[in-house]
């Protein structure tokens, strides 16, 4: 039989081999010329626009979506190769992906930035101002997002099969404005005018139950199985999007895939027949509240009902997907955790242990015995967080509500867990009370951490000190009974963007000076360490520097409408605004600074205009306080003719990936003050090295590390040891004692409480002050005259430029270990177990071409 395909007519198809791939054409080209013609294609023929009345916004989507067909040239490929080889994949379950514009980032990966700006050049256009066009995605806000947004980037340029998964937040958390010195949050819009790099797939959807009760039953058959059905109360649908994730150099673009929120039945006609407008669409708006907005404020009991609700859906139909994924090849799935490993990002998508034995049990009639032992092969977690309040506990009585059936499981779960605790430790009931799911003193409450870690193969930390620290106090009593799962590994971020997009300056003297291929590898960045003895090399390198602070200056006039003066020191604290962050120890230091200054104006100090950037959460009081102080403070040095071109205070406004990229290249100091023994890891620390910036910080999270790979001497240190700090806390902290004993950190508060920052109103600022001499739970006090101290030394440092640039060249050789490849990599070889698969671009054959699915009725 001929297995030709045949048109309708049922005359033979004309095969091209090349009707997707090889050709330098306007889908797939490479070249200048290719992407020209394919802008000018895409303008007419997807935009229906004309080039004499294109706007910029046009532009960037004709040549996004240029981009996005070779992105999708490779996608296909991908597909199939992972379809025929059967690869394990990788699911990167996470409730952010702060995955910054796209644009630039896939011309880097395809090699082809040039030749895009030559192509735009040729148009009259400028690829820059296309760049500035593209919206920052409203799917991540901090440090957890932009990792897992890394380590998709790595995951394809290692060529690892891998799917993340998440939620497509239709207005992301907020846009920051400052207004009278205080942040107000605006509705984030970021898809207003669409996505280029989205893909809808309505087909692949999935019905997730929530509320309602369960229902008990025996099956007809012989054993008389117990069967239990979940009847909800409310049904919400939930459908995928997808975006190519390209990696570096390699034709693999993995898949990003984000759910939306919708009603099975978004409108009910008969109520609209009968005049109910408003009820007519309730469903849809009940449905599509769910995925609105990323971290609604959980003050409240809805906002805590939506949030638990938020990460059950994308979760449930995360597995769905797996599952449906699955039997496309297999009969059953009795081998699921062979075909997926799903790494569970932090403790928000630790319901995927107990969704996972529902599926399973419930939805698929499989013992609980094999479906346990399927789960616990399957999931793997990371930990990201030393502090109590991010682990996750959720009030019975609310989990009962929105997840009963949930509820019934995990109750399950643990009486067998419990039952291993105590065969593992006879007779201690104590750690059976610690160690069970259910919080059983006071309000009771579920324990997610503890489940994400009783239901995984293998926990890990992100930073050494953060994986002894859950070894030795939040996770102890776990890592006693199950040792072999708990590992480090060390968090990484991808010089791809922060290094090769952010700083094309800096990469091209590296390039000149070393050779290409160092963003593959890292390592070779060390090679730099001879040319920091070089006088030429270091006055380049400080030419660049120079050129990097001139962006940001532009950007700073633009967005904070203020003058920064390039000629000082900048330095540097973005980050996620919170206390445990220590943004107010950095402006104890200002206020030292600005006062001593006032003293003595003839004071043999560096030059320093300070940046902060960062949100506070809508709902929490005291960051807010802190971003309102920072910008009083900005404002009076601001106004005082003394300190022009001595100091000067700027908070950057709605800090994100994509006004990151012109800060790291500029800072000269990167402030990574938080308390010993408080963060996880920090990822912004790494970011900074790796474009030069100095570290002032304490042995806290992977500065530990850090400081270990550039040397003592290239790393300002100051602050007590985590041992220390244990220790204090031990013998009882008392702030104001410090306050009482030391003069200068006297005038440095009095001065904030005195409203010399608030026009005279002693109470604008109280509850700071208040905060810091009664309870102090970070410790400033503490740790204040060692800042000071340690910033003096940074100071004298500045003043000599050869000397601090020989440190920021050694900075950035010695700062291949923080690449998220080597992150990667160690998961693969020790947690996952997954190898690469190459995907090459090849003629695809007639039996390619052949539509089996459509043909044999598939919807």
């Amino acid at each position: 039989m001929n297995g030709k395909p045949k048109s309708e007519s049922g005359q033979p198809v004309q095969e091209d081999p090349g009707l997707l791939v090889g050709r330098e054409d306007r889908r797939t080209g490479l070249s200048a010329d290719a992407l020209k013609r394919a802008l000018l294609d895409k303008l007419v023929y997807v935009q229906a626009r004309f080039p004499a009345v294109a706007t910029r916004r046009d532009c960037f989507h004709a040549l996004a979506q240029a981009v996005r067909d070779r992105l999708l040239q490779r996608w296909v490929q991908t597909a199939r190769t992972y379809r025929e080889q059967g690869s394990r994949t990788v699911c990167y379950l996470s409730a952010e992906f702060l995955i910054g514009p796209q644009l630039g980032n896939n011309l880097i990966n395809l090699g082809i930035y040039e030749n895009a700006r030559q192509a735009l050049s040729e148009l009259g256009l400028d690829l820059d101002i296309l760049l500035d066009q593209e919206e920052e995605p409203g799917l991540g806000n901090g440090g957890l997002g932009r990792l897992a947004a890394c380590y998709l980037d790595s995951l394809a340029t290692l060529e690892i099969p891998a799917i993340g998964y998440g939620i497509r937040y239709e207005f992301g958390i907020f846009t920051q404005a400052i207004r009278d010195g205080q942040q107000v949050e605006l509705t984030d819009k970021w898809l207003r005018a669409g996505s280029p790099w989205l893909i809808h797939r309505p087909n692949i959807a999935f019905d997730i139950k929530l509320g309602g009760y369960t229902e008990y039953q025996y099956d007809a058959s012989a054993n008389r199985r117990l069967r239990v059905q979940w009847v909800p109360g409310k049904l919400v649908r939930g459908t995928a999007w997808d975006m190519p994730v390209l990696g570096y150099g390699v034709n693999t673009p993995n898949r990003l895939r984000l759910w939306s929120a919708e009603a099975p039945e978004s409108f009910d006609f008969a109520a609209f027949n009968a005049g109910n407008y408003d009820q007519a669409v309730d469903a849809q708006i009940s449905s599509e509240t769910i995925t609105k907005v990323l971290y609604p404020n959980d003050e409240t009991e809805a906002g805590q009902m939506l949030r638990l609700e938020q990460q059950y859906f994308f979760v449930s139909c995360s597995l769905q997907d797996m599952i449906r994924l699955q039997l496309q090849r297999e009969k059953n799935l009795d081998y699921f955790d062979e075909k997926f490993v799903v790494q569970l990002n932090d403790t928000h998508p630790s319901i995927a242990v107990a969704e996972l034995m529902r599926l399973l049990v419930d939805e698929y009639g499989m013992e609980w015995g094999q479906a346990w032992s399927i789960t616990r092969k399957t999931f793997a977690y990371t930990n990201h967080t030393l502090l109590p309040e991010a682990l996750e506990k959720w009030r019975l009585d609310l989990f009962k509500r929105v997840l009963p059936r949930h509820f019934e499981i995990i109750c399950e779960i643990n009486e067998r867990f419990l039952d291993d605790v105590r065969i593992h430790f006879p007779g201690d009931d104590a750690r059976l009370r610690r160690m069970s799911l259910i919080d059983e003193d006071g309000p009771r409450y579920v324990r997610m951490a503890h489940l994400a870690v009783a239901g995984s193969f293998a926990v890990n930390g992100v930073a050494g000190l953060h994986t002894e620290l859950l070894k030795s106090d939040v996770l102890k009593d776990f890592y006693e009974m199950w040792p072999e799962k708990f590992s480090n590994k060390t968090n990484g971020v991808t010089p791809r963007r922060f290094v090769l997009l952010a700083n094309p300056a800096m990469s091209t003297l590296i390039d000149e000076t070393i050779g290409g291929g160092w963003p593959k590898d890292m390592r070779r960045l060390r090679d730099l360490e001879p040319f920091a003895d070089d006088p030429g090399f270091r006055e380049a390198w400080r030419a660049v520097k120079m050129r990097n602070k001139h962006r940001l200056v532009s950007e700073i006039k633009r967005f904070a409408f203020v003058d920064a003066d390039p000629a000082t020191m900048f330095d540097v604290q973005v980050k996620r605004m919170h206390e445990y962050k220590r943004q107010h120890l950095n402006l104890l230091h200002v206020v030292s600074l600005y006062k001593r200054l006032k003293d003595n104006p003839n004071l043999a100090v560096a030059p320093r205009t300070v940046i902060f950037g960062g949100k506070a959460a809508p709902g929490y009081y005291m960051a807010k306080l802190i971003i309102r102080l920072i910008n009083a403070v900005a404002d009076v040095i601001s106004r005082d003719p003394v300190m022009r071109g001595k100091l000067q205070v700027i908070f950057y406004p709605n800090y994100n990936v994509k006004n990151a990229q012109w800060i790291f290249p500029a800072a000269d100091l990167s402030e990574q003050i938080s308390l010993a023994g408080k963060e996880a890891s920090g990822t912004g620390n790494m970011k900074f090295q790796m474009n030069g910036a100095l570290t002032i910080g304490t042995l806290d999270g992977a500065n530990v590390e850090m400081r270990d790979e550039v040397g003592d001497e290239n790393f300002f240190l100051f602050g007590m040891t985590t041992p220390e700090v244990q220790a204090l806390r031990r013998s009882g902290y008392r702030p104001r004692a410090y306050y009482d004993a030391n003069p200068h950190l006297r005038e440095v508060i009095d001065l904030i409480a005195s409203g010399f920052f608030s026009k005279g109103d002693r109470e604008v600022f109280r509850p700071l002050v208040d905060h810091l001499l009664n309870h102090d739970e970070y410790m400033l006090l503490a740790d204040f005259q060692s800042y000071i101290d340690c910033q003096e030394k940074v100071s004298q440092a500045y003043l000599d430029p050869d000397h601090w640039s020989r440190m920021s060249i050694l900075n950035v050789a010695r700062s291949g270990f923080f690449s998220s490849d080597r992150a990667i990599c160690e998961y693969c070889n020790e947690i996952w177990k997954v190898k690469p698969v190459r995907i090459k671009l090849t003629e695809l054959s007639g039996e390619d071409m052949t539509f089996k699915r459509a043909v044999a009725g598939a919807d």
